[in-house]
């Protein structure tokens, strides 16, 4: 059993209908739940397997609790579709940010909005801004580490794809290459097994992995802004129509302060993750 998390994640449910007491309106909301989606009268969202905490729970997106899972449900809500007009689906990363048509209206799943990505797929405007992280164990030869020169000898991973990935690259820019790995459970184990000194996540995760999956886990920091951070989108077909409609929820969630909200039910606080310089 995974033990305590250290982290101040909150443990209080959200219940699938977001009864948050907001007001939520959009501009261009004019005909919710009745958007052309690809089921009539259902609004069908995407996301991987395993759906990992803190921005799902227990594998389940479709229960209303995680960060996403509320977020979801909460853009639904927006739209004009209940609780029991959503269906969720599963969708690989790698899928998801690929060109070609999709099996769901948007997906959610910490998939960051790149330029590159943007070639391929549709991004809603952002609903998270997170920074890269970089954690490690006790026994781990940069435990102690405080800069990002002292990284420079670490054998370092990441996930497949991701930004994370790329802040190793390109802002960490250790001497030897990287690993590569297809799921962030694989990469915990290769750190767990000494086969990575550190692993780099979005930090919210960072937190979760060091607090929760790992026994002797250590966030070493985070890393700033202007190189380390970046913004989460819904991934939709390339030229959807939903995008826009997609897009004013999130602007509406935004301005209302139900984002805000919720990252603050759902996620670690970035106390106790000091830059890394």
């Amino acid at each position: 059993m995974k033990k305590q998390l250290r982290i101040a994640v909150a443990s209080a449910a959200v219940v699938a209908t977001l009864s948050l007491g907001f007001s939520v309106t959009a501009s261009n909301a004019a005909n919710t739940g009745t958007l052309k989606t690809l089921t009539k009268g259902i609004l069908t969202i995407g996301t991987d397997t395993p759906a990992y905490t803190p921005w799902f729970d227990n594998n389940n997106p479709a229960d209303g609790k995680g960060f996403e899972s509320a977020v979801a449900y909460a853009i639904a809500k927006q739209l004009g579709y209940p609780a029991s007009k959503v269906k969720w689906v599963k969708a690989s990363f790698n899928t998801v940010i690929q060109p070609g048509k999709k099996a769901f209206d948007f997906d959610i799943n910490e998939v960051s909005i790149t330029p590159d990505r943007a070639k391929a797929v549709d991004f809603s405007t952002g609903y998270y801004d997170v920074a890269q992280a970089i954690i490690t164990t006790t026994k781990s030869k940069i435990a102690k580490a405080k800069t990002i020169a002292d990284l420079a000898n670490a054998k370092l991973g990441a996930s497949v794809g991701s930004t994370s990935y790329a802040t190793i690259t390109d802002v960490i820019k250790p001497k030897g290459k990287p690993a590569v790995f297809d799921t962030n459970d694989l990469a915990t184990a290769a750190l767990k097994n000494g086969q990575i000194d550190g692993l780099v996540l979005d930090l919210p995760t960072a937190f979760y992995v060091a607090g929760a999956e790992l026994t002797n886990g250590v966030i070493l920091g985070q890393f700033a802004p202007k190189s380390g951070s970046d913004q989460f989108g819904l991934v939709l077909n390339k030229g959807s129509a939903l995008t826009k409609s997609v897009s004013a929820a999130v602007d509406a969630l935004r301005a209302n302060g139900t984002l805000k909200a919720l990252a603050a039910k759902w996620l670690a606080v970035a106390g106790g993750a000091p830059l890394l310089k």
